[in-house]
């Protein structure tokens, strides 16, 4: 590990510290990330287990209900300051992948044998690395059918960004549907 140069303030040292929470965030010396994320980790784990009764298997709550509250309560402790730890090892983004999978599971109450990807498809959220990815490309968080609002009444045209290409499309409010769609190639 390379020594950092002594830094002096009114001729006082000042230490040298491996991390240091600035602003609800974790950094660490080689901004490796881990002290933020196993943080968060324990903070969400404390927080499912105040709203388990809410969200858990023997609640009466609605599926819907049941996901406003972690769209509301918990998706927000994770994601904040996504632009900066975004950049992490897959080990350390693994460590809220699991959470969220678990959160999900127990929401859906769902068995050990059906597989992530299809709960999350099913209750249309995206992974942790599919926010990360959204969040540092457009800063937005596009929806896991690729469009930014989903189907209601008298929608504005939607825009969508696939890679290097700008879709921009009007739905059909009774079925949900693309109707002239225009596509521009570009690099951004």
């Amino acid at each position: 590990m390379s020594v950092c140069p002594s830094v002096q303030l009114n001729n006082k040292h000042l230490a040298q510290l491996d991390d240091v929470k600035y602003s609800g965030i974790h950094l660490d010396r080689k901004l490796t990330w881990r002290k933020h994320i196993t943080t968060k980790g324990k903070q969400l784990d404390l927080k499912l287990r105040k709203l388990c009764w809410i969200i858990g298997r023997k609640s009466q709550l609605s599926l819907e209900n049941k996901l406003l509250v972690y769209k509301a309560i918990l998706k927000p402790i994770w994601t904040y300051g996504v632009q900066l730890w975004g950049s992490a090892s897959n080990s350390n983004i693994d460590i809220l992948e699991r959470f969220q999978s678990k959160v999900l599971r127990i929401i859906t109450d769902a068995p050990r044998y059906v597989p992530n990807t299809v709960i999350r498809r099913d209750l249309r959220v995206f992974s942790v690395r599919q926010e990360v990815r959204n969040y540092s490309v457009t800063g937005l968080t596009i929806t896991p059918t690729g469009w930014l609002n989903l189907c209601s009444k008298d929608l504005p045209p939607t825009v969508g960004l696939s890679g290097a290409t700008l879709q921009i499309w009007q739905l059909d409010s009774n079925q949900c549907s693309v109707k002239n769609p225009v596509v521009i190639n570009s690099h951004f």
